[in-house]
């Protein structure tokens, strides 16, 4: 198994099995046009209309199509010729949406008097072709939701809704895919295809007209999702909150797309001079729904306070988008939440739509801001402030979350299915190995994400306590809603139908739903709502603040062909990058724990050995070259390159477990410890704690005791410049490495430590 590089030096202390992944990730090349050329050619693309193409979707929604679900047409059309980007929803077919939408083909009869026309009534009703009550999907969606926490507050009994839908349907744990960031994943969720497909493959893109980077939009996205199967084989559809759903796409009812709350946080928004264009389908849908919005200026001191616990004076100041700010930034995500909630709650009580999706993303947010305090220790210094005004936060999410759940769970009939899952978990009460990036609050970007979210299906068809055959993937997700709407999944969609959690005979799958253009909203910029999206995935550490085209988009083809083990063409797409790359030593990982997961040995020797020469200490070479000499059964070895590992990164995870398969915890601790007295790296590791928790005087003094204990101990030099870096004095920390690399002259981490604390040495060897 190939461990795949970071994404920056400065993330590789806190590296696991999940967050080594993070930058191995990359983007296709850029496409010849503008992102302003593709969006006028995407508006100006025809649209289908006509009567035979209303008639086609009448059939199908009254029930009265002679084919399986009147899809034959779709996989003749694609066996004829080559697929186009996607559908449009004929507007003629679609019913009028002012007020509460009249729904398609419920017309009835005028009113008729007598007995005469009760029998005409029987006869017709009797007569006429009526559709059955078709079965429904509402799709809850909590972004980052975690399953481990969840299961833990269930336990405590803090979540009764979840704890009532897991036990009277199904739970498990979903299996996510690399890069989990958030638009890809839920883009894959809602299309049911390979992000390299979807085209959403970051949170951002390069527009060469503007010159800056935009977020994701609908307009990216080159394959139809859910709610566009849905309306064009007449169902109803209502979206709320979707990531890139800006521009709103034409659909059989209503999308209110991610750019919606972020329009009324401003001013201008509230008092309609903020352009509205495309923020919803139908465009006057927003004029309704404007009631319903929470603002981050409505979150004052008393709806905050069951959260957070922080002064009155902090909520005085009206808000300003300054995301770095945490009760800022907690109020935005707290009112988004509360605006979702009630916009979905509304349209579903209004539309009874056949596909209800609703995203909440404060659980999300709340993961990144405040994860490291979940059900934390005492800590100390600043992270002890932190826990006094933040440390519930995330359990209270959790709770407000079950409230959600509750409230829809109040709304479904016997004839909905509903499915509640998260994209991704969290590793929650972790405390990064260096305190000053708790401080930050926030700006994790996916390195402390779980590779696992959650999936409950509750209600209709479920069978109530199933337990997968397999781990369900986000690739499943697609499929099981289409059958459960009595749609079949396409053959391009890699996932299965659940049919072990729900009782369905799926349909035939088609070849395709590629066969006409999609259609979005015309399109003008959205420079304002653009730049504070931007603003907030900074803060989160999503995206950094380049203005160039990001390079990752090779990076995440080939990451995700070889997630979905499609290794060939994953190896051709590493063997491009490290072409063009020759010096990237992340890339050259990648390629060599490709090329020894192959067999191909003595290749992935090369570029792991060319990777540590251009990186000493790069723990993904490192352990790659222990994994080879392991399976070439040189064990000496490998236990060398792995205690090489653990020297410099006691907490890398993919070696640890390496450790543990071979050694068993007691041997991996002796490996660890090379031989060392125990007592010293008890001590070392009680220091190495308390400093993540702040306590760093109780962390010197363990130090002292360590150093008593062996003076000539390297690590003992290294730990005590850790603390004096941790509490701004460089010039001890200095100190105490020039001390350390005195012991162990060959310790490159020593060195790489000097050189990024200012400290010119001279290359070993060299005079």
């Amino acid at each position: 198994m190939p461990v795949t590089p970071r994404t920056s030096q400065e993330d590789r202390p806190e590296e696991t099995a999940d967050s080594a992944t993070t930058t191995r990730f990359i983007a296709r090349p850029p496409t010849k046009k503008s992102l302003s050329e593709r969006v006028r050619c995407r508006a100006n693309r025809p649209t289908s209309t006509g009567a035979s193409s209303v008639a086609a979707k009448a059939a199908k929604a009254s029930g009265c199509a002679s084919s399986a679900h009147g899809f034959m047409a779709a996989e003749s059309s694609a066996a004829a010729g080559p697929a186009s980007l996607g559908p449009s929803y004929n507007r003629t077919a679609r019913p009028p949406s002012a007020g509460r939408r009249s729904r398609p083909f419920e017309s009835m009869p005028p009113a008729a008097t007598g007995k005469r026309s009760v029998a005409v009534l029987a006869a017709i009703l009797l007569g006429a072709c009526v559709p059955a009550p078709r079965d429904k999907v509402v799709v809850l969606g909590f972004d980052g939701l975690d399953p481990v926490a969840l299961e833990t507050l269930m336990g405590e009994g803090r979540l009764p809704h979840f704890a009532k839908a897991a036990r009277e349907g199904t739970f498990t744990r979903l299996r996510s895919m690399m890069p989990m960031w958030s638009p890809v994943i839920w883009t894959t969720i809602a299309t049911g295809r390979r992000p390299d497909e979807h085209g959403i493959i970051e949170f951002s893109v390069f527009d060469t007209e503007r010159g800056k980077r935009v977020p994701s939009m609908s307009l990216m996205r080159r394959v139809r999702a859910l709610w566009n199967i849905a309306s064009d084989a007449g169902r109803t559809v209502d979206v709320v909150g979707w990531w890139a759903t800006w521009p709103a796409e034409r659909v059989n009812g209503a999308i209110v797309s991610d750019h919606f709350n972020y329009h009324f946080t401003f001013r201008q928004g509230l008092e309609g001079e903020d352009s509205t264009q495309g923020k919803t389908y139908p465009p006057e849908l927003l004029d309704e729904l404007a009631p319903l919005v929470v603002t981050p200026d409505d979150i004052g001191y008393e709806q905050a306070r069951p959260f957070i616990d922080v002064p009155r004076e902090e909520f005085d100041r009206p808000f300003d988008f300054d995301f770095d700010d945490r009760v800022a930034h907690f109020r935005w995500a707290l009112a988004a939440a509360r605006t979702n909630e009630r916009i979905g709650l509304h349209l579903l009580r209004r539309d009874r739509a056949d596909l209800t999706m609703v995203y909440i993303e404060g659980t999300d947010t709340v993961g990144h801001l405040f994860g490291h305090l979940f059900k934390a220790p005492e800590l100390g210094g600043p992270l002890a402030e932190q826990q006094r005004h933040f440390g519930h936060a995330v359990e209270r999410m959790y709770e407000y979350a079950d409230e959600i759940l509750g409230r829809f769970l109040d709304e479904i009939d016997d004839r909905t299915t509903l499915v509640v899952l998260s994209d991704h978990g969290f590793r929650l009460g972790e405390l990064p190995a260096d305190p000053r990036a708790a401080l930050t609050m926030g700006r994790t970007g996916a390195n402390i994400h779980r590779k696992e979210g959650v999936l409950i299906l509750y209600g209709n068809r479920v069978r109530a306590g199933a337990v997968p055959q397999e781990r369900p993937t986000v690739f499943d997700v697609a499929p099981t809603v289409l059958a459960l709407l009595g749609l079949p999944a396409s053959r391009e969609m890699p996932g299965r139908v659940l049919t072990d959690l729900v009782e369905l005979d799926p349909p035939p799958r088609i070849a395709t739903y590629e066969t006409e253009p999609l259609e979005s909203a015309p399109l003008q910029a959205d420079a304002a709502v653009d730049e504070r999206i931007m603003q907030r995935l900074e803060s989160l550490g999503y995206v950094g603040g380049e203005l160039k085209p990001s390079p990752r988009k090779a990076r995440v083809t080939a990451a995700v062909l070889y997630e979905i083990g499609r290794k060939k063409e994953a190896l051709e797409a590493y063997q491009r990058l490290a072409a063009e790359n020759p010096d990237d030593p992340d890339i050259l990982v990648a390629l060599g724990g490709l090329l020894g997961e192959m067999g191909r040995w003595d290749e992935a020797e090369e570029h792991l050995e060319r990777a540590r020469r251009l990186d000493p200490i790069h723990p993904g070479a490192l352990h790659n070259l222990a994994v080879l000499a392991e399976r070439r059964g040189d064990l000496r070895r490998a236990l060398e390159l792995y205690g090489e590992v653990m020297r410099y990164y006691p907490d890398y995870e993919p070696t640890r477990t390496a450790l543990e398969r071979l050694l068993g915890p007691e041997g991996m601790q002796e490996a660890a410890q090379a031989g060392e007295d125990r007592r010293l790296w008890d001590l070392l590791n009680e220091a190495q704690l308390l400093a993540r928790r702040g306590l760093f005087d109780e962390a010197l003094d363990r130090l002292d005791r360590a150093q008593a204990l062996a003076p000539d101990e390297p690590a003992v030099y290294q730990y005590r410049a850790n603390v004096f870096v941790l509490t701004g004095q460089r010039d001890r920390a200095v100190a105490e490495l020039r001390k350390g690399l005195e012991l162990e002259p060959d310790n490159a981490l020593f060195r790489e430590n000097l050189r990024r604390l200012g400290v010119e040495l001279p290359v070993p060897g060299r005079r």
